[in-house]
């Protein structure tokens, strides 16, 4: 049996081993902390950068990062921007952002400060990681194009400084980039209901638009309150939007950033690759945002609409009301213009013809209200007199079938019932009605009857005479006293209240 004295010194021995066991433990954790430390933070270089936040905001601190955006993947000077802002500004937070990653590799330098933000998320990767407000913790966002250079942080500073001395005015501040140096500043007038973009010239330094490659100053706030702040191309995007919320740029052209002495794209391939991608994402944006015409400051128009070889920009009209309504927007423009065309065309041949033929329902008022088809129509509408069908060519062989014309117009006769149609092509539906009347006992009356308003019965002496009126740039015939004419069809008042063709299922508002 061990005396106490034995006791007592195994006792110890078993406290000295375990206090030395534990103090291994804990050697070990504190270097496998380390450790892990100092691996996540070499993955943060060579990986993506990482989201600092889940929320739906993030709280931004003084200070500028710098964005680029704007750039090809398969040849840039990206890592050249970059380290021209670190050279100056050692600290300076940059992130680059790009739909996917890179190929080539960029190459970015491996420092905390430089992130690389994709856009398009990996399947396993929470959606926030693709958002760049939840990576940008300052207060303002300096958006760089591709190929320029930092001097001197002078030249921040003097932005910083530009902003805030018009901040009441404007809410970004531009600064041209060499070797131009030169900035044109631009009217912008966004009509998202006629689907249209009109830019012109502006005198002074306040715009709504700039052209010109520029390095703009803006709160980071605002620039991730638009709906697409990361869309390309980013200028054209950027101004589009801030537009619409009647934002301002000014700009600041005693601030002028350097770019390289070489051109950016050292072959005529690469330089012709990057004037399609653009084209591409211009027509990819235009899409986005629903415009369909844009005119540019020289006053040429660019169209991303349907043609006459791809289908009509709405797809088939239900109650009246074409889809378009419910978005609150008005017939496409490229639809409008197919239309006249399609019309001015059909009046030719039926006049050539000697087809006696009238302006009817929408299209008269349409004719009485502005000259032109009313803004939200979608077709062109015109009475014919039955008896006159077999003078048209056109019109006469279409017992046989469709015709197409050797304009690339489609001639058919209507699956609805008894009347004629003129697409505008084989692809492109847009189309005018041709409704056959005749007259008994002194009243027009015809075979087909459709579910409209307007469509009623009429005396003939509203024919007797047809009369001249300017219709969509041409002279065309229409009743003889269209007002009353147009009353007997619509009701009282119709050319004073615009309204839409069927109020039960989109009413027009006062601001339409």
């Amino acid at each position: 049996m061990p005396t106490p004295h034995e006791i007592r010194s195994s006792t110890m021995r078993i406290s000295l081993c375990q206090i030395l066991l534990t103090g291994a433990i804990l050697i070990n954790l504190v270097v496998l902390y380390y450790v892990s430390r100092t691996q996540q933070q070499m993955l943060k270089h060579k990986e993506p950068g990482k989201a600092v936040s889940r929320r739906s905001s993030v709280s931004r601190v003084a200070g500028i990062t710098v964005l680029i955006r704007e750039f090809e993947d398969f040849e840039n000077w990206v890592v050249g921007v970059v380290k021209s802002f670190m050279k100056v500004r050692p600290d300076q937070p940059i992130v680059v952002v790009s739909d996917n990653l890179p190929y080539p590799p960029l190459g970015l330098p491996n420092k905390r400060t430089v992130q690389t933000i994709l856009l398009k998320a990996s399947p396993d990767q929470p959606h926030y990681v693709t958002r760049p407000e939840f990576y940008i913790k300052t207060e303002y966002t300096l958006l760089v194009p591709d190929g320029i250079q930092l001097d001197s942080t002078q030249q921040i500073e003097r932005l910083l400084q530009e902003f805030e001395a018009n901040k009441d005015k404007a809410r970004m501040v531009a600064a041209p980039v060499q070797p131009s140096g030169l900035l044109q500043c631009l009217n912008l007038r966004v009509n998202l209901k006629e689907w249209s973009a009109v830019y012109s010239p502006s005198g002074g330094q306040l715009c709504d638009a700039i052209a010109g490659d520029a390095v703009v100053l803006l709160r980071t706030e605002d620039l991730f309150n638009l709906s697409q702040p990361m869309l390309r191309p980013l200028a054209t995007s950027l101004f589009i939007q801030s537009s619409l919320h009647g934002w301002r740029v000014k700009t600041a052209e005693s601030v002028v950033f350097s770019s390289y002495p070489r051109s950016l794209y050292m072959s005529a391939h690469n330089q012709w690759k990057s004037d399609n991608h653009v084209k591409a994402r211009l027509a990819h944006l235009f899409k986005d945002f629903g415009v369909k015409r844009v005119v540019q400051a020289d006053g040429k128009e660019q169209w991303y609409g349907c043609t006459k070889d791809a289908p009509r920009c709405f797809g088939t009209v239900h109650d009246d009301t074409p889809e378009y309504l419910y978005m609150n927007r008005w017939t496409p423009p490229c639809c409008l213009r197919a239309l006249r065309e399609t019309a001015r065309y059909v009046i030719k041949t039926l006049e050539s013809s000697d087809v006696r033929y009238w302006m009817e329902g929408g299209t008269l008022l349409g004719a009485a209200r502005q000259q032109d088809i009313i803004a939200w129509d979608y077709d062109v509408d015109l009475g014919i007199y039955l008896e006159d069908v077999e003078k048209c060519e056109l019109l006469r062989s279409l017992d046989s079938g469709s015709v197409v014309d050797e304009n690339g117009y489609v001639w058919e006769k209507a699956v609805e019932g008894e009347f004629y149609r003129v697409q505008y092509s084989e692809s492109n539906h847009l189309h005018v009605d041709l409704w056959p009347f005749y007259a008994r006992e002194g009243i027009m009356t015809k075979s087909t009857w459709l579910d409209h308003k307007q469509d009623v019965e009429f005396p003939e002496h509203f024919l007797k005479p047809l009369v001249p009126m300017q219709f969509a740039g041409v002279t065309a015939y229409a009743p003889n006293n269209h007002r009353r004419f147009l009353e007997l069809k619509f009701g009282e008042g119709v050319i004073e209240n615009p309204e839409y063709p069927n109020p039960a299922k989109k009413k027009m508002v006062k601001t339409d």
